[in-house]
């Protein structure tokens, strides 16, 4: 049965795993070791490193990314393994990002991969005959399952089963072991009363004569004897169960050994659970990873400390080949998890959380405690606080309160919400992440505003968006809220000329002067971004940042920036996506200029790699409409007479189940197919070749576009 509390708990897990996974990224092995941490850091009680923007880690990937095995293919029945694997071919772009790319001989997860590439299915891409023990036992079992374990709240069997499932794409034996107690443990910690129980229930899941077993008990049995120093039983493990004994890299059961370590001597605090985890060493980030899931869902929201929560400001970012799905935000994947949740239990969804999920849209209602949808602002001094607050709530349980101190005429501050990254963000590139803007030009930002002002002149927000080529703010019409009550403030995002926008919001101001300075707070009590896009992307606006092309994610080929246009060279296939993961009907259009090679292509619809449309030159003198769902097939194909060297003007209009492709103003090609509903637009060669892009223009939305709309792009 789903508890009470369950959107909340699933939130605190999240928050519980990514605090984890940022405090002990920066302290990993082979540099890192338990001695340099001990001797440098000593006895660690807050974040190591101060990021800016910390940047996106497999064993956050993994937890976000696999599950859409339940979206894409496990809709109506019981999750398998090939469902997972399926998974990792559509959201995985070849050799970049996701998981470790550390050699086919080296990291199981690409050995995995690659077998999956090969035709060989889960199980067996993971299994142990394939890769060998060595491989098959890496760690990597149990870092990508904590999403299978928010699930299934108590259900710990089911937990176990669907981890074990997951995992198995990768590893086999004592990684399948760790998947199931993991899980396990993070599904116990629902209803659990003590952390020995949870660890109880973890050992139930798995053969009492496993290794992981016994290094489990091992752990627990010196527990007992040395109860107060957490050190001496890392040298026990050292000892008697290190990474001498178990060879390879990153083996599960030395970091297995930590994570219960970490559980006993944390005695159920959250922050000593998992900056113990990270003194330990060897594999920090995804060992303080998974026992901060666990106590996330035990002490709840409550137990986390602020210190540790707000600098994570309720966002990551990922690195799956959809950049709009990699802007994280935990209130909103909370939701769409405890959503999964209730279908997976056969529990009917409370209506009031079925209203605040909104795919496709940015929609902040503040709801969950302590949320800050990743909401910033510009001037900590002259708006020194940003925070949560149950004070005044619009529709919901809190808002967002920022306190602004004695402004006066000339004095400002930006309040705003990031829907796209720049490099320049991030202090390091692992994995590396890729972004498409969550707004465009032409949709409809509403919040609602309350000002309770205490003195001074009153506040102005001028309404903004600042474009990120030009790092300059191109501003709206001020507006005056109404103080003491909810105002509806909107306005429609402008056109930035082909380059995108990396800040929306406000600019806080007030005419005061000296004598009668402004001080107050102002709550937001819902923050909503919606309706049809209609932008261009300019090239020469574009940047190649953590190796693609903004605001594209690729997927083999090399992709560059030339001379204001995009090339395109492709050795086999290769593709290039954008735009929003929930467009449905959706207009592209752009200049192709086929240079070498007869596979040149649009693509709509993509809910993937390996799930999408392609439309366009598809041999000599032929165009073809192309549905790739894991294997190609031809759904129309026309004579086209065209040559390499020349321009061409493409349309492609996926309007419902029709899609249209215009070249040159003439309409080519039209046909029918219902498989993809929506899903992202982008680029795509079939064979070796070479292209150049540019001028592109799109127009979608999450909704049917209006006649008007259809009309003029039909």
């Amino acid at each position: 049965m789903i508890p009470k509390h369950y959107v909340e708990t699933v939130y605190a897990g999240f928050i519980g795993m990514n605090i984890g996974i940022r405090l002990g990224a920066p302290i990993e092995p082979v540099a890192w070791t338990y001695e340099r941490i001990r001797d440098t850091y000593g006895d660690i009680r807050d974040y190591v490193k101060p990021y800016t923007t910390f940047a996106a880690d497999d064993d956050a990937n993994g937890p976000v990314f696999f599950i859409r095995a339940l979206y894409d293919d496990a809709t109506d029945r019981e999750l398998e393994p090939e469902d997972v694997g399926r998974a990792w071919l559509n959201y995985a772009r070849e050799g970049i990002g996701m998981f470790w790319w550390g050699g086919e001989d080296i990291s199981t997860e690409h050995r995995a991969y690659v077998n999956l590439r090969k035709g060989i299915s889960a199980p067996r891409s993971g299994s142990i005959e394939v890769n060998g023990t060595e491989m098959a036992e890496q760690i990597g079992g149990q870092i990508f399952i904590d999403s299978w374990g928010l699930l299934f709240p108590g259900q710990v069997e089911k937990a176990a089963d669907y981890a074990e499932k997951a995992a198995s794409v990768s590893h086999d034996g004592n990684g399948l072991y760790g998947a199931r107690f993991m899980a396990a443990c993070i599904a116990k910690a629902f209803d659990a009363s003590s952390i020995d129980e949870i660890i109880s229930e973890g050992l139930r899941m798995i053969p009492e004569d496993s290794t992981y077993a016994r290094v489990v008990h091992a752990v627990m049995d010196f527990y007992r004897e040395n109860p107060s120093d957490f050190r001496a039983c890392r040298q026990y493990l050292e000892d008697h169960w290190g990474y001498d004994k178990y060879t390879g890299v990153c083996h599960i059961i030395p970091n297995a050994g930590v994570c219960v370590l970490a559980l006993l001597y944390g005695e159920g605090d959250f922050a000593r659970t998992v900056e113990i985890a990270s003194m330990c060493g060897w594999d920090t980030d995804c060992n303080a990873g998974n026992v901060g899931t666990i106590l996330g869902v035990y002490g709840g929201l409550a137990g986390i400390p602020n210190h540790y929560r707000k600098p994570i400001n309720d966002f990551i970012v990922a690195s799956s080949v959809s950049g709009y799905l990699n802007l994280v935000d935990f209130p909103s994947f909370a939701k769409e998890l405890a959503l999964l949740g209730y279908r997976l239990n056969g529990e009917k969804v409370p209506e009031k959380l079925a209203q605040r999920v909104k795919p496709g849209e940015v929609y902040f209602d503040f709801d969950l405690p302590g949320s800050t949808h990743g909401f910033r602002t510009s001037n900590p001094f002259k708006t020194p606080v940003v925070r949560h607050t149950n004070l005044h709530a619009c529709d919901g349980r809190g808002s967002l309160e920022i306190v602004f101190d004695r402004l006066v005429e000339g004095d400002s501050s930006k309040i705003y919400f990031k829907p796209f990254y720049r490099r320049a963000e991030f202090n390091d590139e692992k994995y590396k992440p890729t972004f498409a803007p969550l707004a465009h030009s032409g949709q409809t930002v509403s919040a609602q505003i309350y000002v309770d002002q205490w003195e001074g002149e009153p506040v102005t927000l001028t309404p903004y968006v600042r474009n990120t080529y030009t790092e300059e703010d191109v501003l709206l019409a001020a507006v005056t809220p109404v103080g003491g009550e909810w105002n509806t403030v909107q306005f429609v995002i402008p056109d930035t000329d082909g380059a995108m926008i990396d800040e929306i919001g406000w600019i806080l101001e007030s005419p005061s002067p000296l004598l009668n300075r402004a001080i107050g707070s102002l709550f937001i009590g819902q923050f909503h971004i919606a309706g049809t896009a209609d932008y261009t992307i300019d090239f020469a606006k574009q940047a190649k940042e953590f190796a693609s092309v903004s605001p594209f994610s690729h997927h083999r080929g090399k992709w560059e920036l030339c001379g204001g246009v995009l090339h395109c060279t492709s050795e086999g296939d290769s593709s290039s996506y954008s735009g929003n993961y929930y467009a449905e009907d959706i207009v592209v259009e752009a200049t192709l200029r086929p240079i070498s090679g007869t596979s040149h292509c649009l693509i709509t619809r993509a809910q993937g790699i390996m799930r999408h449309y392609l439309a366009g030159f598809d041999g000599p003198n032929a165009v073809s409409f192309i549905k790739q769902d894991f294997g190609i097939q031809r759904l129309i194909t026309a004579r086209y007479d065209w040559e390499c060297g020349k321009e061409y003007h493409f349309k492609l209009v996926a309007e419902k189940d029709r899609f249209s492709l215009y070249i040159n103003g003439d309409h080519v090609l039209e046909c029918k197919d219902d498989a993809y509903a929506h899903g992202m637009f982008g680029f795509g060669s079939l064979e070796d070749g070479e292209n150049e892009i540019k001028d592109v223009h799109v127009l979608s939305s999450t909704q049917k576009l209006e006649r008007k709309e259809r009309v003029i792009f039909a």
